[in-house]
Parts: C-alpha cells; structure tokens; sequence
C-alpha cells in the first residue's frame, strides 16, 4: 500500500491539474470502489473549484467552493492519470507503461485546466468521500491520526509522550496511526536503520522515567522526518503498484538501506554485520543485528 511519500508524490503530480480548476465533468463508471461512493458524487461536484488539494497522513484531501472535503485514498492498487492541461510529469528513469488503462478507471474528472484526471484502482481498495470541511474533525478516517511526521508539531517530546509505558516495540509503535500519521512498513525499517535502533527495542524507551525523551528519540524523529523528505524527492518507492501521475514510478526504492535487502552488508560505515529479517505482527522487518540497538 502506498505510504506517505508515494501519497504525497500524487499531490504534487495533482495540484497543477486540479487546484484552482473547477469540475467540468465528472464521470463514475461504476458505484463503488471499497466503499459505496457518496450519493450524488457526480453531481455534487460538478461545477464546483478545487480551491486547495492537501494531504494528512496517507489520505489527499481536495477542498471545494462548496464547502465540502472531497477525500482520496489510493488503498493498494489506485493510481491517478493526468491527461493535458499543462500538468506537470517528473521525469524519471522507470518508466511503466500500464497495459489496459480504460478497463479499471473506475472514476474520471474533466477539469477547467484542460486536464482529464483518472483514477485508475484494479483492486478497488481505493475510496473516494465527501463531506462538510467543518465536520473534518468528526471524520471517521481522520479523527483518530496522530500528527504529521513532517510537521512542526511532530518533535522527539511529542513522540516520546506518545510512547511513554508502551509495552509494543518501537517498530509497531511507529506503525501505529495513533502515535504518527501517515508512516508505513518501508519507512519506519529505512529510519530505524538511518537512527540505528533496533525494531525489538521497547517503545517506552524513547522515553525516560520522567516522560522526557531518551537521547536517541530525537535522532530518531529526525531520521524519519530526513527519510521521508528523500522518499519524496525521489518519488516514493515503486515495489510492486505505486506510480507517479505521469505514469512513471518512483525510484527510492534503489537507495534502501535495510528494506528488502535481507543477506546484503549493513550499509553503515564501520558495520561488519548482515541485514537480517524478521517477522513482527505479520510484516516482515529489516534491520542490522550488530549496529541496531
């Protein structure tokens, strides 16, 4: 499933297209995709501007003239496709060329900018939303995340405090939505790696007897916030179905350092040790026995 960086890669690939355009058309080919669409969809946002096109955690949230959220989210399989318009596409040297795209572009909007956006989901794990922007807080999908690893807000006090008496390791703690927002099984392995934690270390160490945070927490925060921050400048990391909305993938995926690297040399200067990899609530990890403590 797409993490925060590959999510954040399609708005960049989006908000040329569709922010400050409004819905000439829109177009459901079918009623559902995870989840019934919302009734009326069509209809209630044609004619309507984008007026801004965000994203919290792994969602993209499109803000509407009419007042509502239209919200996104690319489950295991959905991509966009722009077509026109003057979109911006980021050149990239792994170019997949989809085969069939019409058969699972369950949704398509024809924007004022010129541009044709599909949203392309063979699984249909995706979901589309609408809902009132003074009701976002209520949001059942929304309500409960922690907050943004790449915000101001997100600092080694705030996740220290998170994790203060947590009796989970450190690696389920930061795939826990409550705790941070938007971090997934790729990047919590690539920035324990880059902070040289291990993933079995307990959560509640990132804190100290007096709630404040261990030495290495701040490290920690900043190797996610620095991975992330790669992540999205390479494009995300394309393993099996992400895709940038030019249609090209994402190439972070070449500059891991753990992940999916099981047998290779710790790439830590200095380290003799093997990446190794373990099972832990039913995903694998990757990490370094010998520098990872």
């Amino acid at each position: 499933m797409p993490e925060l960086p590959e999510v954040e890669t399609v708005r960049r690939g989006l908000a040329p297209a569709m922010e400050d355009a409004r819905f000439d058309d829109v177009v459901a080919h079918r009623g559902d995709l995870r989840w019934p669409l919302p009734r009326d969809f069509a209809a209630r946002l044609k004619g309507q501007t984008v007026v801004g096109l965000g994203r919290r955690a792994k969602y993209l949230l499109a803000d509407l003239s009419s007042g509502d959220v239209l919200l996104m989210h690319l489950g295991m399989s959905g991509s966009f496709r722009v077509i026109g318009g003057g979109a911006t596409r980021t050149p990239g040297m792994f170019h997949y060329q989809r085969s069939d795209y019409g058969a699972h572009d369950h949704v398509v909007f024809r924007m004022s900018s010129g541009a044709t956006i599909a949203f392309n989901d063979p699984r249909r794990f995706g979901c589309m939303k609408l809902f009132p922007r003074q009701a976002i807080d209520e949001e059942p999908l929304l309500r409960s995340l922690g907050p943004e690893p790449l915000g101001n807000e997100f600092d080694a006090g705030l996740l220290a405090q998170a994790c203060a008496g947590k009796k989970t390791s450190v690696k389920a703690a930061l795939l826990d939505q409550t705790v941070v927002a938007g971090l997934g099984n790729i990047y919590v392995c690539e920035a324990l790696s880059r902070s040289r934690i291990s993933p079995r270390r307990m959560a509640s160490t990132l804190a100290t007897r007096s709630g404040a945070p261990h030495q290495r927490t701040g490290p920690l925060v900043d190797s996610i916030k620095a991975v992330l921050a790669d992540a999205i400048e390479a494009g995300g990391s394309s393993l099996r179905d992400h895709r940038q909305t030019s249609g090209e993938l994402g190439y972070f995926q070449h500059r891991f350092r753990v992940y999916d690297r099981e047998g290779k040399p710790c790439p830590t200067r200095g380290c003799s040790g093997t990446i190794r990899r373990i099972v832990q609530g039913g995903r694998s990890t990757f990490f370094c026995p010998v520098c990872q403590k």
